[in-house]
């Protein structure tokens, strides 16, 4: 690629990029970069929203850099409050180090393990905040510049609560950058406080300071939300092919443009002139074979026709064994089909939950015979039995 067609490959769907300059006199260099992404295992899975950032590292290792996968097992344990209205539980260190595993097993997914180094920031955290340095920082660093968050003011004006660990832990996410001497350093836009005050470390410890690249916070496939498990809008990177392949075929035709933006290399033009249903389809399918495989992602697109555009059932149905005069909110709650017995009767009054085809509009104890299928929205089959 010319340097041109670098910046534009590496700045596709960012939207900030301190300095441009900055990062074309460091690509122009010929050098090596070092490329940060934190990632604060507070949680062990890992969704396509996560997955922006990770898909910009890749870009860079594609171009030959060294992408550096910092897992904040320090941090995790201090909360970050970017784009927070509450402070963070803290977790105990066995929970933190477990979801680490997962952590990297999954970013492994979307990254090239041989040109990834993983450090985990305790390394030099500990040492950091046990001897003079942590002094020293909180010197350079006033409080007025801390609180001018846009989290933290918001905060402030409701009366929440923010934890002195949660004023320190910008501070502590630079030092990341000044222990590894980041060259760039990635992150969702809700990072890009904590990112210009790694520049600013670097500069005071006599770095240069690294570019700070910020990603949009993907939304989730309810096209509302900022993509969330909590929201149950999310596609995970470890859920079941068909299901991946399903929730992605949900989204709307504006949505799928944004996805094919910032989770693909795709050319947009090419994308925006296919018939919606195609690319659709072509976006779930790639998704999917860069999770599963090639295989895995033809069979869930073949399932999804199956079930979708010729009304069939699907072959791998779990089996339901539901106890004698169950009603049927409580079936698809222990099913797993709905998050409680009211949201089951929601998708019942909704008209969400079918019985061999037919809609059932009415909670109260599920009749059926061996065999039978119990549908619950689009996606969710089961095969019922005594």
């Amino acid at each position: 690629m010319t340097l041109d067609e670098q910046i534009s490959f590496l700045t596709r769907g960012c939207v900030d990029v301190v300095n441009l300059d900055g990062l074309r006199k460091k690509l122009e260099s010929g050098k090596k970069l070092k490329i940060k992404l934190g990632c604060d295992p507070t949680s062990a899975d890992l969704h396509l929203g996560h997955s922006v950032a990770l898909s910009l590292l890749r870009r860079f290792q594609d171009l030959g850099h060294t992408a550096v996968l910092v897992i904040g097992d320090f941090t995790a344990a201090v909360g970050d409050p970017s784009g927070r209205d509450s402070t963070r539980p803290v977790l105990p260190r066995e929970q933190i180090l477990q979801n680490a595993k997962t952590y990297t097993d999954q970013a492994f997914k979307v990254l090239d393990p041989a040109k990834t180094e993983v450090r985990f920031n305790s390394e030099w955290l500990d040492p950091f905040v046990s001897g003079k340095e942590l002094l020293q920082t909180l010197q350079k660093v006033t409080v007025a510049q801390v609180l001018e968050r846009d989290d933290f003011k918001k905060r402030m004006k409701e009366g929440s609560p923010i934890s002195m660990l949660e004023v320190l832990y910008s501070l502590f996410q630079g030092q990341d950058s000044v222990a590894l001497k980041a060259d760039v350093e990635l992150g969702g836009t809700d990072q890009i406080f904590n990112l210009l005050v790694g520049r600013q470390l670097q500069k005071q410890n006599g770095q240069e300071p690294q570019i700070a690249m910020t990603v949009p916070l993907l939304v989730g496939t309810d096209g509302v939300k900022k993509m969330s498990k909590s929201y149950g809008n999310y596609v995970g990177l470890n859920d079941a092919p068909n299901d991946m392949f399903g929730k992605l075929m949900s989204i709307s035709d504006e949505l799928m443009i944004s996805y094919y933006e910032l989770l693909t290399a795709e050319d947009l033009t090419a994308v925006k002139a296919e018939h919606p249903m195609q690319a659709k389809k072509r976006l779930a399918g790639l998704l999917t074979e860069r999770f599963h495989g090639a295989e895995a992602a033809a069979a869930a697109r073949e399932n999804f026709e199956k079930v979708f555009s010729k009304k069939e059932n699907p072959d791998d149905m779990p089996q339901l064994k539901p106890a004698e005069g169950a009603a049927l909110s409580a079936v698809l709650f222990a099913a797993g089909a709905a998050q409680s017995k009211n949201k089951a009767r929601a998708l019942i009054e909704q008209g969400a939950i079918r019985l061999n085809g037919q809609k059932i509009t009415q909670d109260g104890p599920l009749s059926f015979q061996d065999g039978d299928v119990l549908q619950a929205g689009k996606r969710a089959f089961f095969k019922l039995a005594h």
